[in-house]
């Protein structure tokens, strides 16, 4: 994955720091935007399976969305030091095979993928920039590829 620079390395700590500031917002900002796009992803999630509506202040969720985007951020942070996203192979492995136990498919990464970005824009405010847009979608596609060779 070509031109992960220092620019677009910066972008995504400083947004990292808008959205750390206020995760427990933002993860029910994700997941709201999440079921809104595709409410047949409830289903994937414990936490949401049978809810008419996400769950704020909910542990679960908020450590689920903790785990998207810090991987997300952590392969920002190796695309810039190695030219490429690497994810460790025993968790690797984890998570491929719980994409697959829990009938993951190609689509459901798409739909994170626009939540995330949609995320990252509400966090970012006034200093959300198509640079800023780009930087966080080329580190989740990274992580997205990672996981979906995993589960073939």
């Amino acid at each position: 994955m070509a031109g992960f620079g220092e620019k677009e390395e910066a972008l995504i700590k400083s947004s990292w720091e808008d959205l750390t500031k206020n995760f427990p917002e933002y993860s029910f900002y994700f997941f709201s935007q999440l079921v809104q796009t595709a409410p047949a992803v409830k289903d994937l999630f414990p936490f949401l399976k049978g809810s008419s509506e996400v769950p704020k202040n909910n542990p679960q969720l908020e450590a689920q969305a903790l785990k998207v985007f810090k991987l997300t951020f952590e392969s920002a942070i190796q695309l810039r030091e190695k030219g490429e996203v690497m994810i460790a192979d025993p968790t690797l492995k984890q998570l491929s095979s719980v994409h697959v136990q829990k009938g993951v498919m190609d689509a459901h990464f798409e739909v994170v993928k626009e939540a995330l970005l949609k995320t990252v824009k509400e966090a970012a405010g006034a200093k959300w920039s198509e640079d800023l847009n780009n930087a966080w979608a080329k580190a989740y596609d990274g992580v997205a590829a990672l996981i979906k060779k995993g589960m073939k």
